[in-house]
């Protein structure tokens, strides 16, 4: 069996979880289309699927640092911007910030491709979606049939 089988099962499970964390992306500063990037870099693991009640499901974000100067190309295009109410800041105010201090802290950032404060949010959220997923999969039974498949790969 290959890893894909049981990140195969999550599909359904994770558009449920996207609609209830949409607050959160929201008052983030991320549009949908830059986490969906993140979420593009993000790979879902099992510690220990062995044992489903110690289980813990876990985003693999090593790879994020690859798309974050894309996601702040798509804040410099105007496509960063969460929401007309004020959500999507990447770029704006707030972390990442604008202006003299914000050029100077992208420079130390990595704009080549890390990305200082915006990609350590990045983890944040993806951590955050992460355990709403495995927690949605426990109270709907499916958690522990994945951790199965896991575990048997």
């Amino acid at each position: 069996m290959s890893d894909s089988d049981w990140t195969d099962m999550l599909a359904a499970e994770r558009m449920r979880v996207d609609r209830k964390f949409e607050d959160q992306l929201e008052a983030s500063s991320f549009s949908r289309q830059q986490w969906g990037l993140v979420m593009t870099a993000a790979d879902f693991e099992i510690d220990g699927p062995e044992n489903p009640k110690e289980a813990t499901l876990r985003a693999d974000t090593s790879k994020l640092s690859s798309v974050m100067s894309e996601i702040k190309n798509l804040d410099k295009r105007g496509g960063g911007m969460a929401s007309p109410s004020g959500g999507g800041r990447a770029g704006g105010s707030g972390s990442g910030g604008g202006g003299i201090l914000g050029k100077i802290a992208g420079l130390f950032g990595g704009g080549g491709g890390g990305g200082g404060a915006l990609q350590h949010e990045a983890e944040e959220l993806a951590a955050e979606y992460t355990e709403k997923l495995q927690s949605h999969l426990e109270k709907r039974g499916r958690w522990e049939t994945i951790c199965e498949q896991a575990a048997g790969e």
